[in-house]
């Protein structure tokens, strides 16, 4: 059975509630005569009167009395369902894919600041290096470096990038002292999957052809090699905001200044249908704003007062 439209039926229960089109017109925001049309295309279609017109106002029929109720408590259970689910979309598990990299050394240690400002939301990090699919997987956003093209996903771009060797403090004095780019002949030199980064490095650092870029371990997590670098174990080429954290704290110095961008930078990435979900513009939101603040500061954009020599 084809059930009446939605706008007739609200203008049946807005008229029956108050007995009058006027104040059911009142009440949804349209004219008189706009309710009057609902009414007479309603019972056309259902083959009924559910009004009488009296000369001060109206009366409902007998087949109005029965029906009213049960079209006012459809339209409760409605709004009851559209709220519990409004409630669901801005509070609850938010799932959010991200490189381990980058949940290890620039998510996690933010998300006390997200919890504080939305203690309604548990986020859900699932830290993986595989491309999601938002179907299949659950997931909610992502998180992508790369040169933010997604087809038939929604991208956008909260954090360029740059890269520059990073240290232990204790190497700049230590035997043999690192005090320009040519000493990292002495020193190990330490890779993670993006190996062509040291080669571009040390050609632009004029020491190309006295640094073997190829020496060194390899880590398939940049977030291994940066620990292996904190530990004191060789010199990283770090991406800016991998190593943010660790230039502030002090974990980490640069030893030169020499720094290139990337065309590649970090993407908060999710599927266009999930736009306006308010857990999903909430995250995206706080993103954006730590992004910023990380930017504004310049964390790691110059040297820590030495000389490229």
């Amino acid at each position: 059975m084809r059930l009446p439209s939605l706008n007739a039926l609200r203008a049946f229960a807005a008229a029956g509630q108050h007995l009058s089109f006027t104040r059911a017109a009142d009440e949804l925001h349209v004219t008189q005569a706009a309710i009057s049309h609902q009414i007479k295309t309603l019972e056309e279609q259902l083959g009924v009167k559910l009004f009488r017109r009296l000369p001060r106002g109206l009366m409902l029929t007998e087949s109005g009395q029965v029906y009213l109720p049960a079209v006012r408590d459809a339209f409760d259970r409605l709004a009851t369902a559209t709220d519990r689910l409004q409630t669901r979309e801005a509070s609850g598990l938010l799932t959010v894919s991200l490189l381990p990299s980058f949940a290890a050394r620039w998510l996690v240690p933010r998300l006390s600041r997200f919890r504080e400002a939305h203690p309604d939301i548990d986020l859900r990090v699932a830290a993986e290096e595989r491309l999601t699919d938002f179907d299949r997987d659950g997931v909610d956003v992502a998180i992508r470096y790369g040169g933010g093209s997604y087809p038939g996903l929604y991208a956008k771009r909260i954090l360029g990038e740059s890269f520059f060797p990073v240290c232990s403090p204790s190497l700049i004095d230590g035997a043999p002292p690192l005090r320009q780019p040519a000493d990292l002949r002495h020193h190990t030199l330490l890779h993670d999957d993006m190996r062509m980064d040291w080669p571009m490095w040390l050609l632009a650092a004029g020491v190309g052809d006295v640094v073997d870029a190829r020496r060194g371990p390899a880590f398939n997590d940049s977030a291994l090699m940066l620990q292996a670098a904190v530990d004191g174990q060789g010199v990283a080429l770090g991406r800016r905001a991998l190593v943010a954290d660790d230039l502030a704290s002090g974990c980490l110095i640069r030893p030169f200044s020499t720094s290139l961008s990337s065309t590649y930078g970090y993407y908060v990435v999710y599927p266009e249908l999930s736009a306006g979900r308010p857990k999903v513009t909430a995250f995206e939101d706080w993103l954006t704003a730590e992004a910023k603040v990380q930017e504004e500061d310049g964390i790691g954009a110059e040297a820590d007062d030495m000389n490229d020599g």
